[in-house]
Formats: C-alpha cells, structure tokens, sequence
C-alpha cells in the first residue's frame, strides 16, 4: 500500500505516493498539485539509500579529522561544550541556526529549546535569507504575514497576474497549472523580471527592468493609475489609512522619469497601468527580485501599496501575496525559530504574547530572552568578543548560502565549538566539531504549511537506518543533558504538535483548532484555525485586517539605489537564482543522478553583446570576481539576460559559490541580504590564481 506525503523541495508541498518499492508518484486527490509532480518531486526517493548517508555522529579528533563516534559521546561534547562557552562568555555566547526545511513540530520545538534548555537570545534560521522582506511588508502593511492570503486556485481567476521577480516555472513547476487556467480563462499574465525567465516566456508581456529599480516601477504604475481617476477611492477611504502620503510620493514618479530609472517604455507603463486600473481581478505576486535587497521591505511594500490603491486586497481572485521558497518557509517562520519572535506569530517583546507562551512552557515569563541577532548579523558575530562562540545548525548550509561566503567560513572556523545536523555531509557540516546524523523527510512524521498557509503532514514511508535519529529526539536529549528534561517530555511529532496548538492558540498564526485527524480529513487546514469548530481560512481579509483599528497601512518609502553600484572597475550587475533541477545548497539534488546531469557545474549566463565585448564563448571557463572575491563559472551566452547583466544560480559550494561575491548588506528592517545585486566583472579563467580582491566595508564579517 502506498503512503501518501508530501514532496521534500519547495513551498508547494506537492502531494505524492511513495510505493512499497519506493517509486513515487503524484496524488491526484492532493488539490494543490493534483497528481503533478516536477522532475525533483519525481526522484526524490533517490538520496533515502544514498551511499553517502550519515548514519553516525562524528566528531574531530585530535588530528583535526572528524570520526565515528557513539551517540553519547557526541552529545556529552556538545553539552560540555556548551557550558564551557556559557561559563565563559554568557548564554547568548551559545547560538542555534535553523532552517525552513524543518517541520512545524522542529521549529517549534529549536525555539523552545534555545530559550528554555539555552536560554540564549540568539535563535534565528536561514528563512531570513528567503522570505523576511516580504514578512516584514505584509505585517506592517497588512497585520499580518502568510505568503499568500487566498489558495492558489484563486489565480486562475484573476483577469490580470503582475508577477515581479519570481521564475515559477523553473523553480515550481506545478504552480504552472494554474497559470495556464488563468490564460485559459482569458486572463492576461505580466512578468517582471530583469531576465527573461521560463516564466517569462509563457506571459502576456515580460517587463525587463533594470536590476535595482523594482520600487520604482510599482510607483511609476500607481502614478499613473492615480492621474487617470482608476484608484478605489471607496475601498481606501473605508479600509486604509496612510494613502495621502502615497499619493504625493508617486507624484514624483512620473512616465519619462520611471522609464530612466527601471528602463521599461513610457508606451508600456501607460498599456500596463491602464489594464491594471480596468481589471475587474487584479492579483499582484512578488518573489525573490524585488525582496532579496536591502530595500527589500519597501519593494514589497511598494506593490503592496499598488495593490490596495487598486482594492484588490480582500476580494475574490484578486490582491497581493508572495511566493515562499522553502518547503516549510510559512510554518518555518510562525512558531519561534525567529529571533524576535514566539510561537504564533507573537512578538517576543509583547508582554502578553511572554505571558501565554510562558504558561505553556512553565517557565517564569522573565526567564525568556529577549529579541536576539538576525541571521546575517547573528552570523557575522561569530568568534568575535561579544558574539556567538558555539553554534548549532539544524537543516542549515550556510558556508554556501549565506552573503559573502569566503568571509563566512572565516568566521565559522573561528567558532570555539560548530555542531550541524544534517543527513549527508554539507560544506557547513564539514567545518563542524560535531556532526549529527538526522532522519529524512520520508522517514519521520510531522507537519508542514505550505506557500498557501495550508497545513499539511508528512507520514514516514520508510523506517530510518539505524543509528539515525530525528532531531526532535536529539533536541529533547540534549535538554534532558541540560537540566531542562522535564520541559521537554516528549519527542513523538503529535505530542510536539499538541503543544504548539496550544502555544499558538490566540496568535496571529493560531493552530489551535488543527490536529492530524482534520488535515488527513481535509487535504490540509488553513491557518489561522482558533478552534475545532472553525473552518479555517483560506482567504483572508474580506472582512477587515488584523490590525489595532481594522485598517490595512500604506507605507511612503522612496525607491532608493542598491547597495552597490556598477562602476568602472565592476561595471556589471550579478544577479542570482535558482535552476530547474537543483534546490538550495544541492545538499540532496547533487546526488540524485537525473538532476545532476540536468546542470553538473555552475554556469554564467552572459548576454551576446557581453561575451563579444570580453571575448568569450560559449563552454569557456570564466572568473567572476566582485569585492569580496571571485569564483568560477563556465559560460552560456544567452540573450535572456540583459547586456549589462550576469545571472549565476546559487547552488554550487567551493569555487563555483556565488556567495562568494554576494555581499552581507542586509534591510534595515527584514535583516535581508541584497543576495539579487551586487557590482561585478567577468575575467578568464587563469586569473583565479590572481590574490583576492579587498574586501568592501559593511560585508557579512
């Protein structure tokens, strides 16, 4: 008999079946997907035997190698050196760094560890890296953040899609159909985007902007839909506050000024606004683009405001949302893995948010640590006087996902004691003291929400191999080790799930009313759920927003520079991404054969006009070098790019690392990386052996 679970990749959560024999296939009867599975959904039973497993912990010997080790010597290492580093330098010396890839009960389960069984501030988890921009817009903004506030199906009705930076079809496949319903249905697709995408090619119109200018395109639409009578005056006097300051900001962003700036036709503003303002449905999506800026906030926030002029917000087929990466980016960030944050969404500084949560947790509300470092800053303070000495990374490979990468292992070596867990041996695990082995998707039970804000559960299908443990066993050991034991009474997924319910209950993000019987019941619950009897919801804002007074805010922020300018010595934008057959740090797809031969070495996509300036062909070795350093690509040329733009995927760790050039600037508000531009210039290969350029101020370290 077949077991039905989820996919272990992006946000969609696909449904699919994995047979006795371990062949997997699509669930028809999971609504989001209905059958459809991409090429990585297909093969990824793949690395459940892998030869490459880790199925003991190691730990570094004297000789600065790491060794099979029992499980009780490992953790015994990690709690030493845990008290040691607190002894030494205080509680927040010990920090933890998860992952949107753990489930709900994980998440839960790290935050409650770090500051019951730690009692450490610094929590937070590579999530940071994907969706805080967008979070922080949404909240501010709307009252509250889940990707998107309606089901997925609703795009199909929508009669007109503005998609800004997000390359679904390669990075999520199956979102793709409903799409296709929506062009079916006669409705009109436009994507945004400085190259053009897979996804750009299926559109209505792709906008091809200069990389940076996001914000600027939004206020030069909304200009115009303001000049022409098309905003919902009703709907923003009923149901918004701030307009007015919207409203004189655009003034400033008229046609031939926008062009300038993002690049796009005054003639294609004004075709684009006007099919905006008639729309009956209009539905505006951002993705990773406008968001991985250190204006990310107010990029999102810009299309956001777009949105609401338009009334889009809170009714059928319509609205904005943002698409979620990781396989539980949505749920990954509601429960507590946050640095600022407590389960449900709650704010770790409010007090009634402390008191709740305390209750649940039988601990004295003052015991709980405050706000701690954001991932990028957390990161930066390793090994540094008053920063994190020892680090745990749970689901995390942050020596090639995180900004400025060369800079990044420094700091991680500098570590007094790095603990990682993971399944194979990642570039982070590799730098570790010790290393623990977990269970994989389709071996452990738990849940997941999906970009819709759809909680669902993933059931093992197979047993681990012995020796592995999963990491809500690992975490309840080491608080046992710590003193905390009795705070941590059990590792089974429903027990864990029982207790965020009732931690969450009264939330933003409230799962009170969702157990595991319903969302086998129901193909998935809607959050927020405060109740058994509730229906949960999957659309929200039709009847107001969670606000003090009801109201959704319109924030005036200026579109600003990025961080890093072309210039005479990089005089290119390097822009990064994701490839159809590879996810993340590639920590699972590089060992599935049929995805490794998809894209086997890292690539550069290079405009024609670009390669003839600089003599290049295609297949070459090239060096891509920015201020932090370089790495090495080999050449497409392609004229999906712009010429005055380099676009390498992120995957690849060593010298073909993109992060290697990326730099640590990150939001004000979100803590988010500009990981999407920086300044750079493409050179042969043989100057790799050329010493590292100096590094810019303001990096990650």
């Amino acid at each position: 008999m077949a077991t039905r679970t989820h996919c272990p990749y992006c946000a969609l959560q696909c449904g699919m079946r994995i047979e006795r024999d371990g062949t997997i296939a699509g669930d028809a009867g999971f609504p989001v997907n209905a059958g459809r599975l991409c090429v990585k959904g297909f093969t990824a039973g793949a690395v459940l035997a892998h030869p490459e497993r880790l199925t003991r912990p190691l730990a570094r010997n004297d000789a600065g190698e790491l060794d099979p080790v029992s499980w009780d010597e490992a953790l015994g290492r990690i709690t030493d050196a845990i008290g040691a580093t607190q002894e030494r330098h205080g509680r927040d010396a010990v920090g933890v760094f998860g992952s949107g890839a753990l489930t709900n009960e994980k998440a839960y389960l790290l935050g409650k560890f770090a500051r019951v069984a730690l009692k450490t501030a610094n929590v937070d988890y590579n999530g940071r890296f994907c969706m805080s921009s967008a979070a922080a817009a949404a909240n501010r903004a709307l009252g509250i953040d889940r990707g998107l506030p309606f089901p997925l199906e609703d795009i199909s009705g929508a009669e007109f899609v503005l998609l800004v930076g997000g390359n679904v079809a390669e990075t999520m496949p199956p979102l793709m159909r409903w799409f296709e319903a929506q062009k079916a249905n006669g409705g009109r697709l436009i994507v945004v985007d400085p190259r053009r995408s897979a996804t750009a090619e299926t559109a209505s119109a792709h906008l091809a902007i200069t990389p940076g200018s996001d914000a600027a395109l939004a206020y030069g639409l909304l200009h115009l839909i303001v000049r022409e009578g098309w905003v919902d005056e009703g709907y923003v006097a009923s149901r918004t506050t701030g307009f007015e300051r919207v409203r004189a900001l655009v003034a400033s962003y008229w046609p031939g000024r926008v062009e300038r700036l993002t690049g796009v036709p005054e003639a294609t503003l004004l075709e684009v606004a006007g099919q905006l303002g008639r729309a009956r449905s209009v539905m505006i999506l951002t993705g990773r683009g406008p968001e991985q800026q250190w204006q990310g906030v107010n990029n999102a926030g810009a299309y956001i405001n777009l949105a609401l002029a338009l009334g889009a917000v809170g009714k059928p087929n319509s609205g904005w949302g943002t698409l979620t990466g990781q396989g539980n980016g949505q749920g990954g960030r509601e429960h507590g893995q946050k640095a600022d944050q407590l389960p449900g969404y709650r704010s770790i500084s409010d007090p009634a948010a402390r008191r709740h949560v305390a209750r649940v947790w039988d601990v004295a509300e003052e015991s709980i640590p405050g706000p701690g470092k954001p991932a990028a800053e957390l990161l930066a303070t390793l090994g540094y006087i008053g920063g994190v000495h020892a680090l745990l990374v749970f689901g995390s490979n942050p020596a090639v996902s995180a900004p400025d990468g060369l800079a990044l292992r420094e700091r991680l070596s500098a570590l007094d004691f790095l603990v990682v867990s993971d399944f194979f041996l990642s570039e982070t695990a590799a730098l570790a003291d010790v290393v623990l082995p977990s269970a994989q998707w389709a071996e452990e039970e738990g849940t997941m929400t999906n970009l819709e804000g759809r909680v669902i559960r993933r059931r093992a299908a197979v047993r681990p191999p012995e020796g592995v443990r999963t990491d809500l066993q690992v975490l309840c050991e080491l608080a046992a080790r710590l003193g905390e034991g009795e705070r941590f009474p059990s590792a089974e997924p429903c027990m864990v799930f029982e207790e965020l319910r009732a931690a969450s209950a009264g939330g933003r993000a409230d799962y009170a009313g969702i157990s595991y019987e319903r969302i086998d019941r129901e193909s998935g619950v809607f959050w927020p759920c405060p109740s058994d009897a509730h229906p949960g919801t999957p659309r929200l804002f039709a009847d107001g927003f969670p606000t003090p007074d009801g109201r959704a805010r319109f924030h005036a922020a200026s579109h600003q520079l990025t961080a890093e300018e072309p210039d005479a010595e990089f005089p290119l934008f390097l822009t990064t991404g994701r490839l159809l057959g590879h996810y993340q740090t590639r920590t699972q797809t590089r060992r599935t054969p049929q995805l490794e031969q998809m894209a086997s070495r890292p690539v550069v996509r290079v405009h024609p006009t670009t390669a003839r300036r600089h003599g290049l062909v295609k297949g070459a070795d090239v060096c891509l070098e920015t201020r932090r350093g370089r790495a090495r690509f080999v050449v497409e040329i392609t004229s999906t790019v712009r010429p005055d733009t380099l676009f390498a995927p992120f995957h690849w760790g060593g010298e073909g690392s993109v992060n290697r050039l990326t730099h640590g600037i990150a939001d004000p508000i979100s803590g988010m990386p500009e990981f999407k531009l920086c300044a750079a210039r493409i050179r042969p290969a043989s100057e790799m052996a050329v010493p590292a350029a100096k590094k810019m101020g303001g990096s990650a370290a």
